[in-house]
């Protein structure tokens, strides 16, 4: 698998996951501890460095 293909597998985990959190009886704590594993495997500058989805803006880049 080249570079390209892990970055789009990891974004489509990242989709699968977001998707698993919103279902009734998800297991919050898989989804709390897979979505930093699986963000901090995107090359840097995807996700800015020190982002805090629970205090920042919802999408990075934006404010809310």
């Amino acid at each position: 698998m080249d570079a390209h293909e892990d970055f789009e597998r990891t974004v489509q985990l990242l989709g699968a996951l977001a998707l698993y959190a919103h279902l009734l009886g998800a297991d919050q704590e898989f989804v709390a501890l897979m979505g930093p594993a699986l963000a901090a495997s995107l090359p840097c500058g995807i996700v800015p460095h020190g982002y805090d989805p629970a205090n920042d803006p919802e999408y990075p880049g934006e404010d809310a």
